[in-house]
């Protein structure tokens, strides 16, 4: 879509007919629309309207300045005026002052002490913006077309298109109802996030329920000559559990063998020992049918003979559900604990008629399901 720029011209006018025609043909060549006060009759109020909302609505200002201050309006130039309201409007102003050096007609400089104070009183405050010197119409061309290109790169501003190009009351339609659409969409894709969630949660729940019911004893035995001994029913939620950390990198057969040893052993057992590999090997393989370990793919030395075992994608999700669902558990008792602790509080001594609460059993506990 080719954006056109408006472009104010602004000047004394018989002084600098051919500068303003160069600057004209340039904006014209760039393919932007040039707009000047020698289009309009600015002799009245109602004529300085319609310029000053030209220039409110041009994208870049223009002020040439020679050797003549211009008409006035009022105590200033036409020129400083039309100069003053773009700066006040924040329109990107392109400065252009002859060159002191550049030759001039006689007749084109302003002879009364008082024209000459305000113009150079006009340049200083133009000045005050980066400006470009220009010696002649050709040069003012050439350096007016550097410095339009620069600000449109620099600054580039709103412009104006074909209305055939614009969004017309078809395509805001199609946006509108696209823009519904879209929010639609979005909402069903919460709602069908929520669903998936939902039935994810109650798929491991439902694997979590039969891994709980599922149990197997474990034959395990102390380092040396020690005999063999059966541990009790352990569910295989319980077991999961228990491997499932050691297991989140990788863990060899003999390491497991080990680490279920220290968890299920006799308290008066040595701290060295195993549980048969075989078993352990049919451990995994169970879990290895719901998906939950598989076989790690790492590679290690010709030396290495033994067999690890990772946590499978799914079995990552499901150590997460556990523990996540281990700690929302115990911070819901921690809290419940709080509660009572508070209301005992409460109460004046001698009032509380509630019955003593069962003591807590303080033996130790086997490890099991």
């Amino acid at each position: 879509m080719s954006t056109k720029y408006q472009v104010f011209v602004s000047s004394t006018f018989q002084d600098l007919v051919s500068e303003r025609d160069q600057v004209i043909k340039a904006i014209l060549e760039m393919g932007h629309i040039p707009v000047g006060m020698e289009m309009f009759s600015a002799a009245d109020d109602e004529q300085w309207k319609i310029i000053s909302r030209h220039i409110e609505q041009s994208d870049y200002y223009a002020v040439i300045l020679a050797h003549r201050y211009g008409s006035k309006a009022g105590d200033i130039s036409y020129s400083r005026k039309e100069y003053e309201h773009a700066v006040a409007c924040g329109i990107p102003v392109l400065g252009f002052v002859i060159d002191d050096s550049a030759a001039w007609p006689a007749d084109q400089v302003d002879r009364s002490t008082e024209d000459k104070a305000l113009l150079d009183d006009f340049k200083t405050l133009v000045k005050q913006k980066p400006v470009s010197f220009w010696t002649s119409a050709d040069d003012l061309y050439g350096k007016f077309s550097v410095a339009l290109m620069k600000a449109i790169t620099a600054n580039p501003r709103e412009g104006w298109v074909r209305a055939s190009t614009a969004a017309g009351p078809e395509v805001t339609a199609e946006i509108t109802r696209l823009s519904a659409e879209n929010a639609r969409l979005r909402a069903e894709l919460i709602e069908a996030t929520r669903a998936s969630e939902s039935s994810r949660e109650a798929e491991l729940s439902t694997l979590n329920a039969r891994l709980e019911a599922k149990k197997r004893s474990l034959s395990y035995r102390a380092n040396g000559d020690a005999p063999w001994k059966d541990s009790k029913e352990l569910s295989y939620s319980y077991l999961f559990r228990l491997v499932a950390p050691t297991l989140l990198s990788e863990a060899s057969i003999k390491a497991t063998a080990g680490y279920i040893y220290m968890h299920i052993r006799d308290d008066g057992d040595e701290d060295g020992g195993y549980v048969a590999y075989n078993w352990v090997q049919e451990l995994l393989a169970d879990f290895n049918a719901v998906e939950l370990v598989e076989p790690s793919d790492r590679k290690r030395s010709l030396k290495d003979t033994d067999e690890y075992w990772t946590l499978a994608a799914f079995g990552r999700e499901f150590v997460k559900w556990q523990r996540r669902r281990k700690l929302m558990s115990e911070g819901e008792e921690e809290s419940g604990r709080a509660n009572e602790a508070e209301a005992d509080e409460e109460l004046p001594k001698g009032l509380d008629q509630r019955p003593p609460r069962p003591r807590k059993a303080t033996g130790k506990k086997k490890a099991g399901g």
